[in-house]
């Protein structure tokens, strides 16, 4: 029997009202739909809120997530380049 290997991501899951986003980090399978289920929430993400509230990350999970193989989205990386947690390999 053949096995199916799926990618697994760390993505922005998007909430909010019309002109008012705010998304959480999830980690989740690349199949599936931007707002679907995800693995587990890692952080979020309020672009409209003052710079000290704007982005909260659990660090120890994101680490060990990418560990296991997950890939961040370009705008995730973006997010935790700023914060130091994710260098450039």
């Amino acid at each position: 029997m053949r096995r199916l290997e799926l990618s697994v991501k760390i993505r922005l899951k998007r909430f909010g009202t019309k002109k008012r986003p705010y998304y959480r980090l999830v980690v989740t399978d690349s199949q599936t739909p931007r707002d679907g289920r995800a693995l587990e929430e890692v952080g979020y993400y309020h672009p409209i809120e003052k710079e000290d509230r704007q982005l909260k990350l659990n660090e120890e999970k994101i680490k060990a997530w990418i560990a296991k193989g997950a890939q961040p989205t370009p705008t995730v990386k973006r997010l935790l380049n700023k914060n130091n947690i994710f260098l450039n390999r």
